[in-house]
């Protein structure tokens, strides 16, 4: 039985009007029948406070019995307060306001859109603040859409983010993976929304199948035949699977020489000593690469000399690149990222606000070795970073 809470809504000696309420807690929406459940969304759509005469045309002239079987199911239920009015020897419903509104929304499923509205106003003026240059475009794309469809896609352009400065690159089934952490996550029409909105190449977000850029005085061993690598006059191109079918490796690899600029890797594969090992790293490492990297390293584990830009972003890469010799036992050390090398550049760029929360993350794990470690004083200090194209 509801207990009723009834509040006059005049002041005459005889109360004509008053605001009905159950006192019960409410009651789940499980067990609405469907045409019921279909009305109510109709209603909470309309904002939570309307007329009963609105409210009865929304369930049509053949269904006002439906309508009142609801409001009254609503009432003792605990999800309606009614304002009623004396008229013909009964209490005849003139307004309703429904209880809860925020609950009701979630058990019927929908969305507010005045939250939705002013999250995307929250979110987006922390993108305005954050993002890149590059990703402006993105953004100004992004209040083109529907609200509901800019809270959803608002992460893709983080995540590009993110994969800029990480200097990744990769395919899109890499970038995916980062972004839903799924390599299938994202949906044609998304991928075709960031190619009308963006140039991914840009981003070093490929397409295509990848390749690994590597030089080494190697013979390969496949199942179907050999591959001869010092027979290449600058260095080798192949894809991650054609790495992974190899099966054996003849050749000494005194070190493997990791180097992050595409133009200095060139430079270095090319002047390189006979027995030493050179390997494109094409910025964070992404996944196909890592997988590449361990299989050279488990037929020929030799110590790894890495190069990677004096900035904080190369200081990460170089440790992330670092966990394949580690994993495995075998000495890593950094390569040409010296503060005297960053000190001796013609040209440096200013540290951005980004640069500095990174450095201070690094320099809190401890992984940083005396070089390292100096160079991001140097860079702290300074307040600059550089490019390792310009001397290596």
């Amino acid at each position: 039985m509801a207990e009723w809470i009834d509040t006059p809504l005049d002041k005459r000696a005889v109360c004509q009007k008053r605001l009905r309420q159950s006192g019960n807690a409410t009651h789940s929406l499980d067990t609405l029948p469907t045409t019921w459940r279909d009305l109510l969304v109709r209603w909470v759509q309309r904002g939570g406070n309307s007329r009963w005469e609105t409210l009865c045309k929304d369930a049509g002239n053949n269904q006002v019995q439906l309508a009142y079987s609801l409001l009254d199911w609503l009432l003792r239920s605990g999800w309606v307060a009614v304002a009623q009015q004396w008229k013909h020897g009964d209490w005849l419903p003139q307004r309703v306001e429904l209880l809860h509104l925020q609950q009701l929304r979630n058990a019927l499923g929908l969305r507010d859109v005045a939250i939705e509205e002013q999250q995307w106003q929250t979110i987006r003026t922390a993108l305005a603040n954050t993002l890149s240059e590059s990703l402006m475009p993105a953004l100004t794309a992004l209040d083109e859409l529907p609200i509901q469809r800019a809270l959803t896609r608002y992460q893709l352009i983080v995540a590009l983010q993110q994969w800029q400065d990480e200097e990744r690159i990769g395919t899109r089934r890499d970038f995916a993976l980062l972004a839903r952490s799924d390599t299938k996550g994202l949906r044609e029409s998304e991928w075709a929304w960031l190619e009308q909105t963006l140039d991914l190449a840009e981003f070093r977000i490929e397409r295509h199948t990848p390749l690994f850029l590597f030089a080494a005085p190697l013979t390969l061993t496949f199942p179907c035949g050999q591959m001869d690598v010092s027979n290449c006059a600058d260095f080798a191109a192949l894809t991650p699977a054609t790495v992974q079918a190899v099966t054996s490796a003849t050749g000494s690899v005194k070190r493997w020489q990791l180097v992050e600029n595409r133009t200095s890797f060139e430079r270095v594969a090319k002047q390189r000593d006979g027995d030493v090992g050179v390997i494109w790293l094409p910025g964070f490492p992404p996944n196909w690469w890592c997988i590449a990297v361990g299989k050279l390293l488990d037929l020929l584990p030799s110590p790894a000399y890495i190069a990677c830009d004096p900035d904080p972003a190369g200081i990460a890469i170089a440790l992330k690149a670092a966990e394949l010799w580690q994993s495995r036992g075998l000495a890593w050390h950094p390569w040409k990222m010296t503060a005297a090398d960053l000190s001796g550049l013609r040209t440096r760029k200013p540290l951005t606000e980004n640069d500095k929360l990174q450095l201070a993350s690094l320099r809190n794990t401890n992984l940083l070795s005396s070089e390292l470690l100096a160079l991001s004083e140097w860079m702290l200090e300074k307040g600059e970073k550089g490019e390792q194209e310009g001397y290596l």
